[in-house]
């Protein structure tokens, strides 16, 4: 029976797991998937359940958005630190122009959401017309912030498209440099890694748009269809963020 027990406890997914909640931003993609779970549900329930059951799912989303803000607090630097490390590093020019707006809606927003997180707490007291102005100016940026970064994947994706498909030309014919032949497959490993992943930073963010374009009063979607919008876009969030953790392509 301990043998059994031993096998259960340690068992390789059991610590993969451990490394993967043992992060931030392991958890916070976890609760993410809960609350837009949550969200979904209780908008099932509207049609389907009573009263309490939903007042019981839409508390959880609730108190879970609550707690996320609540771990983002600092993240309004990091994303301004990004945009500064972004504007000296090396890349095309409109690329980078992308990529900075992104990191400095995404700071705008994160720091809109600041204020917006003190208020649901009672920390500091906003008239109804003002935290709803801050609530809208929030979603507005994280729109700008999910907009600025579908054109900087669309321009990554095509640059590496492009760097992909010379990379294929110049496999050498004949007698081949072995040197040489290896430096090109690890350069065309790299670039096909980095189109993967910004591939599904794409499809995340074609997802996620779809949210703060809501939230920000730019389109009409229900309740049900963001729940699922997000929980789809924060499962794929967690599998890559697991494959990160426990060094997984």
């Amino acid at each position: 029976m301990a043998a059994i027990a031993s096998q259960l406890v340690f068992h390789p997914s059991v610590n993969q797991s451990l490394k993967y909640a043992a992060t931030t931003v392991g958890r916070d993609k976890l609760y993410r998937a809960v609350q837009f779970f949550a969200r979904f549900y209780a908008w099932y329930l509207t049609r389907k359940g009573t009263k309490e059951d939903v007042a019981r799912w839409s508390a959880l989303k609730s108190h879970l958005g609550t707690a996320r803000k609540l771990m983002r607090l600092g993240k309004p630097i990091e994303h301004l630190q990004a945009a500064l490390k972004t504007a000296f590093a090396p890349a095309p020019p409109i690329e980078t122009i992308a990529s900075v707006a992104r990191q400095i809606a995404y700071f705008t927003y994160l720091s809109y959401d600041v204020v917006v997180w003190a208020n649901s707490i009672k920390f500091i007291t906003l008239a109804p017309e003002t935290a709803k102005r801050v609530a809208k100016a929030s979603f507005r940026f994280w729109f700008a912030g999910i907009a600025f970064s579908l054109v900087s994947s669309a321009l990554k994706l095509s640059r590496l498209a492009a760097q992909a498909k010379k990379l294929k030309e110049s496999r050498p014919w004949g007698e081949k440099d072995l040197a040489e032949e290896a430096a090109r497959e690890t350069k065309l490993e790299a670039v096909q890694t980095a189109r993967l992943a910004t591939r599904q930073q794409l499809t995340i963010d074609l997802l996620d748009v779809w949210i703060p374009a809501t939230g920000a009063e730019l389109v009409n979607i229900n309740e049900g269809t963001l729940g699922l919008l997000g929980l789809a876009s924060s499962i794929l969030g967690i599998k890559s963020h697991w494959n990160s953790v426990n060094g997984k392509k």
